[in-house]
C-alpha cells in the first residue's frame, strides 16, 4: 500500500479535498475492478466517461477519486483530487506506485504504422541472444525474458505497463522494448515512463476512424518524440518524408536510418529472395533470414537502436543474421510445391509492401493468389484502397472476412468491391467465409504458386458480434494444402 500524496508526486493538480495521507491499495480506472482501498481515476474515454462511474466506484470501496470535472456532490470521508489530465495523471501515479521501474530499465518505444511488432520482437530476441535479461511489450505477446504474458492491446493501459515493468525489473531485466501505438500515445498510456529512446518506422494511411485526419495521426506519433527527455535518443526512418517531422521540437539526440537518403545507419539491398535478404552495411555483406525492403528498414532500425544503447555493431549484425522475426509477419508455409504466406498486413501501405516484395522475387510463371479482408468498426476509407492494391498486384484476389466485429461482413466486402475497376472484376472473387476463401485459394493453386493470406497474421481468432472464435490462418492453409497433396 502507498500513501496517496506520495503517488501524486509530479501530477499537475488543480485542487484537493480530504485526507491526502490515506493509504491506497491500488489504482483503478475501471469501476468494475474497484475494491476496498482503491483510488479510482475517472478518465474521459471515446465510448464512456469515467466521471459517470464515480458513485459506483465509491460504493465498491474506493477511498479517493482522481478526476478532471468536479462531482456535483462530495461524500464525507472520501479524498477528492482534481487534476489537469486524468489519463496522464494515472500514468504518473502508476509509475510512483510501482517505484518508477522505467528509471531503472532501458526502455525503448517504437512507433509507426508498420513494422512496430517486427522491430520490438527483433530487439527482444537480439538482446536475449547477447546475454541480457529483456522484456517485451508487443501486439503479439508480452514477455519477461522467455515467459509469455498474453497481450490484449498494442500498448497496455498505463497501470498494466508499470506493473509489467516492475515484474521485469524483479526478474532481473535490464531492457524493455515496447510498441507505442498512436492510440496509446494520445491516450497517455505511456505517461510516467522514462524512455531511453524512441524509434519511428514509417507512417501511412491507418486509424483515421479514430484520429479523423491524417494530420492528427501524424501529430499523435510526433507527441512521443516531442516528450522525449534530453538524455534519450530519437531514431527515425529518414526515407519516410515524415521522419524529419518527428524530430522537430525533439529534445533527444537525433539519428536516422534508411536505404536511399544519407543516414547514420544505412544499407544497400544486394539480393532479395523468398529465402532471405542480403544487405551491404558499411561495406560488409550480411545475410538475414527475412524478406523484403520493408524488413531491411526494420533491421536497420534494430541495428541503430542497439548501437545507440551501447552495443558493438559487429556483434549486433552477427546475432541479427540468425533471427527469424515476429510470428505472423511474412510467415512462409511450403507444402506440395505451393508457398503460402501469412502476414498481418492490414493497411494499404503494408499490403502494398508485401505484394511488391512477393512480386520482386517471383519468376513470373507462378500465380499469386491474394486473400484479403478488412476489419469491421474500423476506418472504412481504406477498404476500397486495399482491394484496389490487391487486384493490381495479384493474379487472383479473394475478398473475404477479417474480423467483422459488429458489422455485417457483406457490407465490409461491398465497400472493398468499390475499389475494383470493371476490367479487374474477372480477377476477383468474394467469399464471405474466411475458411472457405482459404480452401478455394488452395484449390485454385498449382505447384509453384504463391498464396498470400493478409490481414490477421499472428491472430488466432476471428471476432464476430463481440465473440472471439478460434481461427488461425496458418493452421487452416496448412490443413488444406496437406489434404490436396494427399488426395
Amino acid at each position: 500500500m502507498k500513501v496517496l500524496k506520495d503517488i501524486l508526486y509530479k501530477v499537475s493538480l488543480v485542487s484537493t479535498t480530504g485526507d491526502m495521507e490515506v493509504q491506497i491499495q491500488d489504482i483503478v480506472f475501471d469501476s468494475r475492478k474497484v475494491k476496498e482501498g482503491s483510488v479510482f481515476v475517472a478518465v474521459p474515454g471515446t465510448q464512456v466517461d469515467g466521471h459517470d462511474f464515480i458513485d459506483k466506484a465509491l460504493a465498491l470501496g474506493a477511498k479517493a477519486v482522481i478526476f478532471e470535472k468536479l462531482p456535483s456532490e462530495l461524500q464525507k470521508g472520501i479524498t477528492y483530487v482534481q487534476v489537469v489530465n486524468s489519463a496522464k495523471a494515472m500514468g504518473i501515479m502508476a509509475g510512483n506506485y510501482f517505484d518508477n521501474p522505467s528509471e531503472k530499465l532501458k526502455v525503448v518505444a517504437v512507433t509507426g504504422t508498420n513494422g512496430k511488432t517486427t522491430t520490438v520482437t527483433l530487439l527482444h530476441q537480439l538482446f536475449m541472444r547477447m546475454g541480457y535479461s529483456t522484456g517485451l511489450l508487443s501486439t503479439v505477446e508480452n514477455k519477461i525474458n522467455e515467459e509469455v504474458i498474453p497481450a490484449t492491446h498494442t500498448t497496455p493501459d498505463s497501470v498494466s505497463i508499470q506493473a509489467l515493468l516492475k515484474q521485469m525489473l524483479e526478474a532481473g531485466c535490464t531492457h524493455c522494448f515496447m510498441e507505442a501505438s498512436s492510440h496509446a500515445i494520445v491516450q497517455e498510456r505511456i505517461a510516467g515512463l522514462k524512455l531511453a529512446g524512441a524509434v519511428f518506422t514509417n507512417i501511412s494511411h491507418d486509424h483515421l476512424d479514430y484520429h479523423l485526419t491524417f494530420d492528427e495521426y501524424i501529430k499523435a506519433k510526433k507527441k512521443l518524440f516531442d516528450e522525449l527527455p534530453k538524455a534519450a535518443f530519437a531514431l527515425v526512418n529518414g526515407d519516410d518524408k515524415r521522419g524529419m517531422v518527428m524530430l522537430q521540437n525533439c529534445k533527444g539526440s537525433h539519428q536516422t536510418f534508411g536505404l536511399k537518403t544519407p543516414a547514420e545507419f544505412k544499407a544497400k539491398i544486394i539480393s532479395n529472395t523468398l529465402e532471405g535478404l542480403e544487405l551491404d552495411i558499411n561495406g560488409t555483406l550480411i545475410w538475414f533470414m527475412m524478406i523484403g525492403a520493408f524488413n531491411a528498414y526494420n533491421l536497420l532500425g534494430v541495428l541503430g537502436t542497439a548501437v545507440l544503447l551501447g552495443e558493438e555493431e559487429e556483434e549486433v549484425l552477427r546475432e541479427l543474421s540468425g533471427i527469424k522475426g515476429a510470428r505472423g509477419r511474412f510467415d512462409r508455409i511450403s507444402i506440395g510445391g505451393v508457398t503460402a504466406i501469412v502476414d498481418y498486413a492490414h493497411t494499404p501501405d503494408a499490403l502494398d509492401n508485401v505484394l511488391k516484395t512477393i512480386n520482386g522475387v517471383r519468376t513470373g510463371v507462378e500465380q499469386l493468389i491474394t486473400i484479403v479482408g478488412c476489419g469491421g468498426n474500423r476506418d472504412k476509407t481504406k477498404r476500397p484502397i486495399m482491394a484496389k492494391i490487391a487486384v493490381q498486384e495479384s493474379d487472383k484476389v479473394i475478398l473475404t472476412s477479417d474480423n467483422p466485429r459488429f458489422e455485417d461482413p457483406m457490407d465490409i466486402l461491398k465497400d472493398m468491391q468499390t475499389g475494383i475497376g470493371v476490367s479487374e472484376i474477372r480477377k476477383s472473387l468474394t467469399i464471405e467465409d474466411r475458411k472457405e476463401a482459404i480452401k478455394t485459394a488452395c484449390m485454385l493453386s498449382n505447384k509453384g504458386d504463391i498464396i498470400l493470406i493478409a490481414g490477421k497474421g499472428h491472430e488466432d481468432y476471428q471476432e464476430i458480434k463481440g465473440v472471439k472464435h478460434h481461427f488461425d490462418d496458418a493452421e487452416i492453409v496448412t490443413e488444406y494444402l496437406t489434404q490436396l497433396t494427399q488426395s
